[in-house]
């Protein structure tokens, strides 16, 4: 197995499988001191717990950025719990949060499956004291106090629609793979896919957009049966890490690698195979370890008022780099990484 170049050396190896399989870290020795920014406001990291409810647990990438907490958890001292629905169901996952809340955790990291139905949930675990806050992806019109994110939502979306415009000559119809109908960065990335599109490459068009959850061989067969139903199609966009592999296995069995041509938010392991033999032209994404480190060491940075605003506390190279806008309450990671079979396997998730 690779060891990330980001992660390798941080972690005890042992230790980290066992946290995995138990779904969160346990706190560290009371003796150990805490990182810098750790101790701001009079409290410390080790009296802080810290939870984060992903989307879904279980999937590579939700997984990379729990190692990424466990990370930030061993350096900076809190104790960091993870559990997700085992699908992408928002009333699953607001059972999570109804959990959490109980159990009186300092500061509640979600990424909501339906941002509407999980603002009143975030609002009632302010009014019991919790800290709470956005990771991943964003429920803007809720009382989170910070959202985490990965990289600008315009990034995102122009570097994908370069991304597979580029294979396809700059002309050409394609379509979208999405997964939930209502996540926020889903939807606010193919906003700018579609006028990005439309001003940039006017010989090019959208013409479906389709939801497969989070359900790589639901993606698979909405792919097959676009293909099917729109003859000239030359494109497909996997909106998330389910679908890129998704619609990239969906040319492959078609047997149209080199005709029709794919992109997606796709993680680089689950994507290399695709990237080495075409069906793929390339996966747009963001460093997903150094995005779970962000999300704990913003935890703490909340629950010890800290400044989220002073990056230069944060310990992990490939989240230096972040920036924090404080009109929007926005701390972003920075650009998106572009994966191709060149630099795919240098990344263990």
């Amino acid at each position: 197995m690779k060891i990330s170049r980001r992660i390798a050396g941080a972690l005890a190896l042992s230790a980290a499988a066992a946290v995995v399989l138990a779904g969160c870290t346990s706190r560290n020795d009371p003796g150990q001191s805490a990182a810098p920014g750790a101790s701001e406001g009079g409290g410390t990291a080790e009296d802080l717990t810290i939870a984060f409810v992903p989307k879904l647990q279980g999937i590579p990438y939700f997984e990379a950025m729990n190692t990424g907490g466990q990370q930030a958890a061993e350096e900076l001292g809190f104790e960091w719990l993870y559990q997700g629905p085992t699908t992408a169901d928002a009333a699953a996952q607001a059972d999570i949060v109804r959990s959490f809340i109980q159990q009186g955790v300092d500061v509640l990291f979600v990424a909501p499956n339906d941002p509407n139905s999980m603002a009143p949930l975030l609002e009632e675990a302010q009014a019991a004291g919790i800290h709470v806050a956005t990771t991943d992806t964003d429920a803007p019109d809720s009382v989170r106090e910070v959202f985490v994110n990965q990289a600008s939502t315009e990034g995102i979306g122009e570097a994908l629609t370069d991304a597979l415009l580029e294979a396809m000559g700059g002309s050409g119809q394609y379509a979208i793979v999405s997964c939930g109908e209502t996540a926020a960065n889903l939807n606010a990335w193919i906003e700018v896919q579609e006028a990005y599109t439309a001003s940039e490459y006017p010989d090019a068009e959208i013409v479906d957009i389709v939801y497969a959850g989070e359900d790589q061989a639901m993606a698979t067969q909405m792919a097959t049966d676009l293909m099917s139903s729109n003859p000239d199609l030359t494109g497909l966009v996997g909106e998330c890490t389910s679908s890129a592999p998704g619609v990239a296995q969906a040319v492959e069995d078609a047997g149209r690698t080199g005709e029709v041509f794919t992109v997606g938010l796709g993680t680089p392991q689950s994507m290399l195979p695709y990237l080495e033999s075409g069906s793929s032209s390339g996966s747009i994404l963001w460093d997903v370890e150094a995005l779970g480190y962000l999300t704990g060491w913003a935890g703490v940075q909340l629950a010890s008022d800290g400044d989220l605003g002073d990056t230069s506390t944060i310990g992990l190279e490939g989240a230096s780099g972040a920036t924090y806008d404080e009109a929007t309450g926005e701390l972003l990671l920075g650009p998106p990484t572009i994966f191709t079979a060149e630099n795919a396997g240098d990344y263990d998730y």
